[in-house]
């Protein structure tokens, strides 16, 4: 089914590269999830009210559906808005409208939860005798058929696009039937014994309700205020700068995150200092090139000359890597180099303060001074102490 609704609805669907037909992707999950949830909410909060007897928790379960469909409503909205091309006043894109939807989506979902646990609250002190029959239960049971295709639907194109709206999409589908069927157990239980659970059903749905908005506010605040590149962005980044014949090193990566498919990132790369000008500008344009190409990102990179043939440098480079690890294991160094002076040598270089590291700048250059000075009397640390941008 899924493939069948790509295939009808998007144009030339497997170029995901492409962010017409990514936005298009997005859009077919939105559409669909809308309409589903509107039908499933529509049933459930029919059968709660007329064929239950005002069962609070199927109606909650049913509101939550409602606001599934405002989420689908809102992803659709963000990623049509998202794919505004960039103009004079934004010249990143809009793709950031796609995580501003997930927050109105969250704050939506908040406000419903909360008012379903003030409902629920009131039923568990004022209980009301429920009653199910076989056109309720099989309205639950096709409720949770529908959503596990639709956690597989959202999923599959989550996947397809990398999305994370989309990921979370399918979680939230998953959590949801795990809550219809919770309430469909506890009606059951209700209407066959005498235990009252509808409104204690109700108010676990509400929390959940009220958890699942909470997280969602979280997802898409983190990438607003600047959240770090995930683990595994980092090693791809990195991986295809190592893999270019003359790169030495790599530090200082910047990834800046203005909506999916939409990443800007500075890096600083080593080349040796005899490399020739040209040569070195070449290597650089076509680094910048290819990562466009193969992963998306605009690069910006910025040429740090390493001498390789001094092994005063090399020497004192080894022993000082090996050294530092000693003062953090996390802890490294970069942009190393020596000045010769009357008297003394000025070995310039710079720290990366790895976070969770208990000591503060200070600290670090005192502790990295003596171990220098114990070591080679003659030297005179300059040293310059940064944080890393990507966690």
């Amino acid at each position: 089914m899924t493939s069948l609704l790509l295939k009808l609805f998007v144009k030339n669907h497997q170029n995901t590269s492409d962010s017409k037909v990514r936005a298009s992707v997005g859009k077919l999950a939105g559409t669909v999830s809308m309409i589903a949830n509107v039908l499933l909410a529509a049933m459930k909060i029919l059968a709660g009210t007329l064929l239950m007897g005002g069962s609070v928790s199927v109606i909650a379960d049913g509101v939550n559906n409602l606001s599934d469909s405002a989420s689908g409503f809102l992803s659709l909205l963000g990623f049509k808005l998202a794919e505004k091309p960039a103009d004079e006043s934004h010249p990143y894109g809009h793709g950031r409208y796609e995580y501003l939807s997930g927050l109105m989506v969250a704050l939506l979902i908040m406000v419903i939860g909360s008012e379903l646990l003030i409902n629920s609250v009131k039923r568990i002190f004022d209980p009301t005798p429920l009653s199910i029959g076989p056109l309720s239960i099989a309205i639950l049971l096709f409720s949770i058929l529908g959503k596990l295709w639709l956690m597989y639907f959202n999923k599959k194109l989550g996947k397809k696009i990398s999305s994370s709206t989309l990921y979370a999409t399918a979680a939230d589908n998953r959590n949801d039937v795990l809550s219809t069927s919770a309430v469909l157990i506890a009606g059951i239980i209700s209407h066959y014994t005498p235990l009252e659970l509808d409104g204690y059903v109700g108010v676990a749905v509400a929390l959940f309700i009220l958890y699942s908005g909470f997280g969602i506010v979280k997802d898409t605040i983190d990438p607003l205020l600047g959240r770090a590149p995930s683990p595994e962005r980092v090693k791809e980044i990195k991986e295809h700068l190592s893999s270019y014949e003359g790169v030495l090193g790599i530090h200082d990566l910047m990834v800046h995150d203005y909506g999916p498919g939409r990443q800007f990132a500075s890096v600083h790369v080593e080349l040796s200092s005899d490399t020739d000008v040209l040569k070195g500008h070449d290597l650089i344009d076509r680094i910048e090139r290819d990562l466009y190409a193969r992963l998306g990102l605009h690069l910006v990179v910025h040429y740090d000359p390493v001498c390789v043939g001094d092994e005063r440098l090399t020497d004192f480079s080894l022993w000082l890597k090996e050294e530092i690890k000693r003062v953090h294991p996390d802890m490294d160094v970069h942009d190393l180099r020596m000045v010769p002076c009357e008297g003394h040598v000025n070995v310039i270089f710079d720290c990366v303060l790895p976070y969770g590291c208990r000591m503060n700048e200070k600290q670090v250059k005192e502790a990295l001074s003596s171990r220098i000075r114990k070591k080679y009397p003659n030297y005179l640390p300059v040293i310059n102490v940064e944080h890393s941008f990507v966690g």
